[in-house]
């Protein structure tokens, strides 16, 4: 069993104690982690800082190349990457594939946008008092970056905090979710061997709250780069003080179906958007409203789309859906079904649990106030509801505290431009399900679903600082 230390200065560092990470799926020991405590989370901080010159002189074209070499070596390490993140995350090999593989595509983006970081000539002229000056903007390194990450895609968003932190000449200190540190500190070491100097990186577990808060309130930090709950990261707004903050939270995603819409397509992709990694992703098709002429008709063919989903272990490669990342959230799952039900939801499939697996759920005619529906459900579970009116279904998907990203299918362009401005998202798909996320369009949500953007090009400008510099010519 492996045993993981600290990446601290370019270093392996080893600590007082240790914790046993076990396999979702399997619930077998993998890893012994290491646990950092305020002493070791002070001293990633410091190397950050310590290596803060070096990547703010380094030019462009280094931080490129860096990265490039990134990318090839994670090409090389692909199926290893896949299987560490199955294991550890109990994401099915084939979704784990598909995340390596989007990982590697949003270092390349890193990789060419740290070759397009520039500024702007201002026209100082064109106010009076302004002639004889000369005036342009320049970005540069916001410092040091603290980056905390989630469990439901180790690989990818940390790769969306080190990618554009990197690019920019920025160093990082880096807490990944307890229960995905391996594939932390497998970038990381990747990392070092692509050339990345010491301190520039550094990769710190354990107590997610005590940690959390060390790299929040560390006046060294520059950055706050975030993924997780809304309720954290509400957490490290009040903490952060006047500190740049990133935050990418919460969402319960909807998508609305038109009379005219394709069903059978439009099911098939409901049903991978809703079911894809047990719905543990942050634009998961949680809810979808459905014009009632096809209401009938769409259900009967999504659930016949939900039912062909392969149950089972993670590393097996035709397993669709497999354990939810804690025991924990398969009790909650279970409770918030039991609650719908008991609010008047019909189960039109699954609804139970086998073991660490909760069953492709679709809940049909469920009250906007049952948890299902207005929380983030983070589970194999979707609901569909009846719709008479595409206003009634604008006023549905809107009335939530959420915002991040929403779908409509339709075949009317009036309908789908009226709809995509009344819709309260930061990102409205138009004959797609709100799960879709390619790695360089600006991603993030209004609300309750955060702040800023990510997006290599959009998170470079979050993690730089705009200086104005003027010449008097006079």
């Amino acid at each position: 069993m492996k045993k993981q230390h600290l990446f601290i200065g370019g270093r392996e560092v080893e600590t007082a104690a240790y914790t046993t990470l076990y396999a979702p799926y399997s619930k077998h020991a993998i890893a012994e982690v290491a646990d950092a405590g305020l002493e070791e989370a002070n001293k990633a901080i410091e190397q950050a800082v310590a290596a803060k010159p070096v990547m703010r002189r380094m030019p462009a074209y280094k931080r490129a190349a860096i990265l490039e070499k990134l990318v090839q070596l994670l090409g090389e390490r692909r199926e290893e990457a896949a299987n560490l993140i199955a294991l550890e995350a109990a994401k099915p090999l084939k979704a784990a594939y598909g995340e390596v593989d989007r990982t590697i595509q949003t270092y390349q983006f890193a990789a060419e946008e740290a070759k397009r970081i520039h500024g702007e000539t201002i026209p100082l002229d064109a106010a009076p008092g302004g002639e004889g000056r000369f005036g342009y903007t320049v970005r540069e390194p916001i410092g040091v970056v603290g980056a905390i990450t989630p469990f439901n895609f180790p690989l990818n968003l940390v790769a969306h905090k080190l990618g554009p932190a990197i690019a920019s000449g920025n160093t990082i200190v880096l807490k990944p979710a307890p229960q995905t540190p391996l594939t932390a500190y497998f970038i990381a070491e990747l990392l070092q061997q692509a050339g990345l100097p010491d301190g520039a990186l550094n990769v710190i577990t354990g107590d997610g709250k005590l940690l959390g808060e060390a790299i929040v309130q560390d006046p060294r930090v520059n950055m706050v780069t975030f993924t997780g709950s809304a309720a954290v990261g509400a957490s490290i707004r009040a903490m952060s003080g006047i500190k740049r903050v990133t935050l990418e939270l919460g969402s319960n995603s909807a998508v609305i179906v038109d009379k005219d819409a394709d069903l059978e397509a439009v099911a098939a992709r409901a049903a991978n958007g809703a079911f894809s990694y047990q719905g543990q992703v942050c634009i998961s098709l949680q809810r979808i409203y459905v014009l009632a002429d096809v209401f009938e008709v769409f259900v009967e063919r999504f659930t016949a789309e939900v039912k062909k989903l392969q149950i089972g272990d993670p590393l097996n490669p035709a397993t669709d859906v497999s354990a939810l990342i804690s025991e924990r959230d398969v009790s909650r799952a279970l409770g918030w079904i039991e609650e719908a039900r008991n609010l008047g939801a019909t189960v039109a499939c699954g609804g139970t649990a086998e073991g660490g697996i909760i069953l492709p759920t679709v809940l049909l005619d469920v009250p906007s106030h049952a948890q299902v529906s207005c929380k983030e459900v983070f589970a194999p579970i979707v609901i569909v509801n009846k719709v008479n009116t595409m206003e009634e279904a604008v006023e549905r998907v809107n009335d939530s505290e959420f915002g991040l990203q929403a779908g409509i299918y339709t075949n009317d362009l009036k309908t789908a431009m009226d709809v995509s401005e009344q819709l309260q998202v930061g990102g409205v798909m138009i004959n797609d399900i709100p799960t879709f996320r390619v790695d360089q369009m600006p991603y993030g949500g209004i609300k309750q679903s955060g702040l800023g953007r990510e997006g290599i090009k959009y998170a470079i400008e979050d993690m730089t600082e705009l200086k104005l510099i003027v010449f008097n010519r006079t």
